[in-house]
């Protein structure tokens, strides 16, 4: 399954932690392998800051991997391409995820352009929603 990371993400532990955790992207990946071989499952790992980068690698999953956890990030609020890539993925489970609550925050980030397409949201549950997508992407799958 594909896990992917949009903007910023690699500055997770040092960017604004008071929000996001101290908990770094490494971090992040250990506990999505960990938890996706608890399902017999395999995981690849990506973060990009580029929104075409991460469109290019929706759609490679087409072929290559059975579903999609992803956290957007900025381009949650943003980005209608993200969304027609998420779309065009012919039924493969799709898991959104935030590491903070979106809804408690500024009103700006409230909407989500990912959602629509979504099969699920987790959103609040620090980093651990990361192994709740994955959770859920697997009984998606079974």
């Amino acid at each position: 399954m594909l896990v992917l990371n949009g903007p910023n993400l690699n500055l997770l532990g040092v960017r604004e932690p008071e929000i996001y955790g101290r908990d770094t992207l490494a971090d992040v990946e250990a506990l999505c392998v960990k938890t996706a071989h608890g399902y017999g499952r395999a995981v690849d790992f990506r973060q990009s800051n580029h929104e075409g980068v991460l469109i290019d690698w929706i759609q490679e999953a087409r072929e290559a991997h059975v579903g999609i956890v992803i956290n957007p990030a900025g381009y949650s609020h943003t980005s209608v391409a993200l969304h027609d890539a998420l779309a065009a993925l012919d039924g493969k489970p799709v898991v959104e995820v935030h590491i903070s609550n979106i809804h408690k925050r500024e009103a700006y980030r409230h909407h989500s352009y990912v959602s629509s397409v979504a099969d699920g949201v987790i959103a609040g549950c620090g980093v651990q929603g990361y192994a709740f997508a994955i959770a859920r992407v697997c009984a998606l799958l079974n």
